[in-house]
């Protein structure tokens, strides 16, 4: 059976994760997954989340969660939705700065106030940056599929992806400066946006990773 384990350590809008699965994949076994023996078991995982950074790594550790998380990243289709992009970098200046789990180079910043103007309009941006933006495919990908170039989908972040290793970046975004809004490597696909809150194009990239090998 295709099972998908969903990371639950106390972050994040789980349930809305999991019904969207649920809705593409409806033969599919769909678990929160709060033991590291449950993200052990499953076919495929998925690391959600939105709040802090500090707490989200702190939840993995007091959990037990962290290295069967770091095995899925090897071993598995494993996809990364929000905190679940920006915890696969090596450091967040969130909090202070916030070790991160290290499987992208690069690091994870906060959206800069000087800069926050739109380069079309001189008007100001407000962080953090929520609602519908464009994404921009700089490579293709089995989850890019049936999803067009400079589809709109929904973002709500105060920080952002800066990669620092180019072959990792799979999509970009723009909001006062371009930023890293998919990333994939190996096994590995994440995303900066909430695919679970982005109606049609959201739940076919979900779609296409239920179907996905983790093969690039």
């Amino acid at each position: 059976m295709n099972t998908v384990a969903v990371i639950d350590y106390g972050m994040g809008n789980l349930r809305s994760v999991c019904k969207a699965i649920e809705h593409v994949a409806p033969k599919a076994r769909v678990q929160l997954a709060a033991s590291a023996a449950d993200i052990r078991t499953a076919s495929r995982v998925v690391f959600p989340g939105q709040g802090a950074i500090g707490g989200c790594m702190t939840a993995l550790e007091s959990g037990g969660l962290r290295e069967a998380v770091l095995e899925a990243m090897h071993s598995r289709p494993f996809l990364g939705i929000c905190l679940g992009l920006q915890a696969l970098y090596d450091f967040s200046e969130e909090g202070g700065g916030t070790p991160c789990l290290s499987l992208l180079a690069g690091s994870v910043k906060r959206f800069p106030a000087e800069k926050m103007t739109d380069q079309a309009t001189g008007l100001p941006l407000k962080v953090p940056h929520m609602g519908w933006n464009q994404v921009h495919q700089t490579s293709p990908h089995p989850i890019w599929n049936g999803i067009p170039q400079d589809t709109r989908f929904y973002f709500v972040h105060s920080y952002y992806a800066d990669s620092a290793d180019a072959p990792d970046i799979a999509g970009e975004t723009t909001y006062a400066l371009r930023f890293t809004s998919a990333a994939a490597h190996a096994n590995i696909f994440a995303v900066q946006f909430h695919p679970e809150k982005s109606q049609r194009p959201g739940l076919r990239l979900l779609e296409n990773f239920m179907s996905w090998d983790g093969k690039p």
